[in-house]
């Protein structure tokens, strides 16, 4: 099975004109795609796709490196397998302004399809925007990463390596903008790994565990990975990841009326989660 593409044009962002008719044909839409794979491309969205900071010199990104401000230890570069936001203020024009104006088109894209989500369940919607009233500020956790996987030598490659581990999301939606390097594999229900390749001109969204535990399992968090290339491939990947979050304060339930899940606040789903993956919060 492949992921399927389904076409925004209709509410791309920008346009509201739409009938209540096109927005619940797109739910329908999305709905099989979420059900099926719990992955979507989605198409004619508005948003065009830029590359700037990671092709910088290290020296360069260095000053910028996660951890080195004291606004948010969540904020900054990160070199390969260091891991564990300031703004560049010399060496990269315009970072701050381009990556600002995508965060916010990323965000009303997000919520554009959070209402499309809605109406393929039956729902009013608004109900899961309710959730999702503060992105961009500090009472909701929602982010933008930007990463870079850098050429890997064959010869420096471990065992069973991966560029990204197997994991799932952990919030409502991702966004997900790739560069033309492939690499990126979607577990299926069948569970059986398949590609997900960068389609220009689309934007891939993913189901995070929040939504599956809100749909009670009607739309899947699929766990997904990042495969090295091939031998002797010394190509770089870039992806733009946009974690959609619901609000600190949200209580997520199951909106069946169900009680599959028990609800839970959207902050601390986020950090337990955080804990069980790294081992503190």
């Amino acid at each position: 099975m492949e992921i399927p593409v389904v076409d925004l044009c209709v509410y791309k962002l920008g346009k509201d004109n739409v009938s209540v008719e096109q927005l619940e044909k797109l739910g329908q839409e999305l709905r099989s795609a979420f059900t099926e794979v719990g992955f979507v491309y989605v198409k004619n969205t508005g948003i065009t796709q830029e590359e700037s900071f990671f092709d910088l010199p290290e020296d360069v990104k260095k000053p910028f490196r996660r951890g080195t401000y004291s606004c948010d230890i969540n904020h900054g570069w990160v070199s390969l397998e260091t891991e564990r936001h300031n703004w560049p203020s010399d060496g990269i024009e315009d970072f701050r302004d381009v990556h600002i104006s995508f965060f916010l088109s990323c965000k009303e894209l997000s919520l554009r399809v959070l209402r499309i989500m809605a109406l393929g369940l039956g729902l009013q919607p608004e109900t899961f925007l309710n959730a999702h009233k503060h992105i961009g500020s500090d009472l909701n956790k929602t982010t933008l990463r930007t990463l870079f996987y850098p050429p890997v030598e064959t010869e420096s490659v471990k065992k069973d390596q991966l560029r990204c581990g197997e994991h799932s999301d952990y919030g409502s939606i991702t966004l997900v903008f790739q560069s033309s390097k492939g690499g990126l594999q979607v577990l299926n229900r069948a569970g059986e790994y398949i590609s997900a390749p960068s389609i220009p001109g689309t934007v891939l969204i993913n189901i995070a565990d929040l939504m599956q535990r809100w749909t009670s399992d009607v739309y899947v968090s699929a766990v997904h990975r990042v495969l090295l290339p091939p031998p002797g491939d010394l190509s770089s990947r870039q992806s733009l990841a946009f974690f959609v979050q619901p609000d600190d304060e949200a209580v997520i339930s199951c909106c069946d009326g169900s009680d599959k899940y028990p609800p839970v606040r959207s902050i601390d789903y986020l950090l337990s989660r955080f804990s069980e993956s790294y081992g503190k919060k």
